[in-house]
């Protein structure tokens, strides 16, 4: 680099935070920052980001748990407490209510003194991925592309330097995609998303291209960091062909693809947590070495996150890692360090023409609604990411200290587990339900009224949702409220589970573990005298991460089982109910939402109310090791965490405990 040439500006850091409550979040994001992190991320709890009030029988258990609870304007206004919205740039991975929460984020703003033209940030806003991957969906396709176009079309005019959607393939990847399906269904998103605008006519002709130049990108970068460097150069080509060649956008600056990232937490390991420092930083490279091609804005999850949710320190660890990379290094003093590489340009190349051609695939299932609404979408992902788990599981791809290099010293690191994570007092809940009832109890309530009647009248017809959504705010409607009078309107929505159109993971040859648990099942089911053992697999309360349930499924199902799987987002009344009706022989219970301390014992004990205490029920989720014990003390037969990666080896233990339940071989160790 020549002397005196310009250093590069940093990307924005930030961290995924928020917890427990308002007031907690408010204190760690001011400590964040006081730290030198440029921008927040902001973590909401399921219950917000799924349209429910703490006091709705779903978020039992949820309350505060994956993030922080906003139930009005009141939480909005603690949650940025000493925080000028109009000077801070602002993330928000919402979803189903991303209209919602902007709504009230401008009103604080607005509060504060602040204008809403200058508002910088970012809603997520993506409501595709959520059918596919992360499961917090609420309306059907059609109502939820319309709130995401409603969002789009008032900031273009309102609050023109925000981002009012984020395409993002993180979640895509973790639910299986390859690096081809996370180009081709986010660009496909995208395309869908901008053919909605322009069909709309909220937005003119002349403002389109300030619509294409605001939509940005949120990523995964795993850690095969050169073909994850390749890819975001895919990324950038595709989205400059596809705005100039579909949407006539010749402003360059209008076109660039504008993106932000968090790297993989799905590959991070409960074995050997350290290891996960390295893999953190190998795919933090993959997004910011190619100048031509780096990242917006970066989070990097923490080294503990397979554990449990990370501490303040943990996160701090986490953005030490990038200021050491932007302010310590040289790279951002050199143009773009692979410009010419014949092996990046041919990956490239191999990348671009392979997403081209499922993007090409999805037009011919009629287009990317009719893509989800059919399970094509869902029962390709499923099918990739069982093709990854079973080459973890044979050994084909290699994890450090999982299924290879296993030896190990004992980490200090995690030498008190209970203090290795951060923990939310389960007395948060009671607490945040109160404050609820407190606010409901102060405000004007024909004023609310009002504001939900003329919300649900805005819905049946056709005009922008926001007006209706900022006058909600301003009168005290609550998420629930909200969202209650929009379910009346749109109804609600049950995505396809992918499970049924996916073929036969993986083949069962003589002498291997699958052809083995494979005998052990149908010699269950013959002494059991039925024809086939059934499975239920549930996935109890607001947690909509179903990718460790649906490859249970799809493993027991291939093991010979009948598998009774309904999706996501179920009561434990439900469940019960699923059990008793098709008399099935073991309940799987999938949690990774940390409420698993309050919905797995509700299902045992409606079990035993039912007189099917003999049922047995194995758990699996981010457990901690004193949960764990607990839910096992409770009546649970197996838990399983992130460390048992071995699905055959699950399934076989699934198989012991239903033949001890039956007293077939008590002399069996237990599961």
């Amino acid at each position: 680099m020549s002397a005196g040439a310009p250093r590069d500006r940093p990307w924005l850091m930030r961290t995924y935070a928020g917890h427990s409550t308002a007031e907690a979040s408010n204190a760690l994001y001011l400590r964040n920052l006081a730290k030198g992190q440029t921008g927040l991320s902001v973590a909401f709890d399921l219950p917000t980001q799924t349209g429910y009030d703490p006091d709705h029988p779903l978020a039992r258990g949820e309350v505060g748990r994956v993030g922080v609870p906003v139930s009005h304007l009141g939480d909005m206004r603690r949650l940025f407490e000493g925080i000028p919205l109009e000077h801070t740039n602002t993330s928000m991975t919402i979803n189903a209510t991303a209209l919602w929460m902007f709504a009230l984020y401008q009103v604080v703003a607005e509060e504060q003194g602040g204008e809403p033209a200058r508002l910088q940030g970012t809603t997520q806003n993506d409501i595709v991925k959520e059918y596919l991957s992360r499961g917090t969906y609420v309306f059907p396709p059609a109502p939820s592309l319309r709130l995401t176009t409603d969002l789009i079309a008032y900031t273009v005019r309102g609050a023109p330097r925000w981002n009012p959607v984020n395409i993002c393939s993180y979640h895509l990847q973790e639910a299986g995609a390859t690096p081809v399906q996370e180009i081709a269904y986010a660009l496909s998103t995208a395309v869908a998303v901008l053919d909605a605008v322009r069909a709309g006519g909220q937005v003119s002709d002349e403002d389109f291209g300030e619509v294409v130049g605001r939509i940005s990108f949120f990523v995964n970068a795993g850690v095969r960091f050169v073909e994850e460097m390749c890819k975001m150069r895919a990324f950038t080509r595709l989205w400059d062909a596809i705005t100039r060649e579909r949407y006539g956008i010749e402003d360059a600056r209008q076109r660039r693809f504008r993106y932000g990232v968090q790297v993989n937490s799905l590959g991070l390991t409960e074995a050997q947590p350290e290891n996960n420092v390295q893999r953190i930083v190998l795919e933090m490279l993959a997004v910011t070495l190619s100048k031509d091609a780096r990242a917006r804005a970066v989070q990097l999850p923490a080294w503990n996150e397979a554990l449990g949710l990370p501490r303040p320190w943990d996160q701090q660890w986490s953005l030490r890692i990038q200021q050491v990379l932007a302010h310590e290094s040289d790279l951002l003093e050199y143009p773009d360090l692979f410009e010419g590489s014949p092996v990046v340009e041919a990956k490239v190349a191999e990348l671009a023409e392979g997403a081209r051609a499922e993007m090409e695939r999805v037009e011919r299932e009629g287009g990317l609604l009719a893509a989800v609404e059919s399970g094509y979408l869902k029962g390709r992902l499923v099918a990739s990411h069982a093709e990854r788990r079973a080459a973890v599981e044979s050994g084909a791809a290699k994890v450090v200290g999982v299924n290879c290099y296993e030896q190990t010293e004992p980490s200090p690191l995690t030498a008190d587990l209970g203090t290795a994570v951060l923990t939310v007092d389960p007395e948060t809940e009671a607490g945040v339900v109160s404050a609820l009832a407190r606010w409901r109890a102060g405000r004007e309530e024909d004023r609310v009224r009002a504001a939900l009647a003329a919300l649900e009248k805005a819905a049946a017809g056709t005009e922008n949702l926001m007006e209706a959504s900022l006058r909600c705010a301003r009168a005290g409607v609550t998420t629930g409220e909200w969202a209650g009078a929009l379910r009346a309107v749109f109804g609600e929505f049950r995505a396809p589970t992918g499970v049924g159109g996916v073929p036969v993971g993986e083949a069962a040859p003589a002498g291997s573990p699958l052809a083995a648990v494979r005998a052990r099942v149908e010699r269950t089911a013959a002494d059991l005298g039925v024809g086939r053992l059934r499975l239920l697999v549930g996935k109890p309360g607001l947690d909509g991460h179903s990718n460790g349930a649906e490859q249970i499924a799809v493993r027991a199902r291939d093991a010979g089982f009948e598998v009774v799987y309904q999706g996501i987002r179920l009561t434990p009344e439900q469940i019960v109910a699923a059990a008793l009706a098709e008399d099935v022989h073991c309940v799987g219970l999938s949690v990774l939402s940390g409420a698993h301390t309050a919905l797995v014992p509700d299902v045992l004990e409606r079990l035993r109310a039912a007189g099917a205490d003999d049922m047995p029920v194995v758990v699996g989720g981010i457990i901690p090791a004193a949960d764990a014990d607990a839910l096992r003390a409770a009546g649970a037969a197996a838990v399983f965490t992130p460390k048992d990666f071995g699905i055959t080896e699950i399934i076989g233990r699934i198989v012991t405990c239903v033949r001890q339940a039956n007293r077939l071989d008590p002399q069996e160790v237990p599961a």
